[in-house]
């Protein structure tokens, strides 16, 4: 295996290779974050212009780092100054909806926004690993590498996310 080195970085196949296999997965990384798909959206463009720009100076095996870095302090300043917030379509279909009744149709839109309420009330660290386990399937060990901390330390979130969840939605 040939060995890679910086310069690779600034090659265009080596480079659109890149940006389409890490655009989807930063891209819902920023969104667990800001909450907003436009925003997480043109924070990962950034990311990746930042990289482009800088491309000589950043090896291929750093470029994943650096474009999550980036990313994350862009995010820091928008966290401080409002709250993070998750909203899903609020437009869904009614084909499946055919048979159910206004009653179980009612129940399950106030626990849904109840559910939405709650997660958007969990401490940002705990939101973003239960996010990425149960809504991008992530192995805990795949979200410790992402996150940069330890497997017991995902485990702990996403413990703790799921006794604020039960704790909040059984009030």
């Amino acid at each position: 295996m040939p060995k890679i080195n910086q310069s690779n970085t600034c090659d265009e196949i080596v480079f659109s290779s890149f940006f389409k296999s890490h655009i989807k997965a930063l891209r819902n990384f920023l969104f667990y974050k800001f909450g907003n798909k436009d925003q997480a959206e043109d924070v990962a463009q950034e990311a990746f212009m930042k990289l482009w720009q800088n491309c000589s100076s950043v090896p291929l095996e750093k470029a994943k780092s650096y474009i999550y870095t980036i990313a994350n302090n862009s995010t820091l300043n928008e966290i401080a100054h409002q709250k993070v917030v998750l909203r899903y379509e609020k437009n869904f279909t009614t084909l499946d909806r055919t048979n159910e009744s206004p009653e179980y149709i009612l129940e399950e839109k106030q626990f849904q926004d109840k559910l939405l309420k709650a997660i958007g009330n969990l401490n940002e660290k705990h939101r973003v690993a239960f996010l990425m386990h149960r809504i991008d399937k992530k192995k805990y060990s795949e979200i410790a590498l992402e996150l940069n901390i330890s497997v017991k330390a995902v485990e702990k979130r996403i413990h703790l996310a799921l006794l604020s969840l039960r704790k909040e939605i059984d009030l």
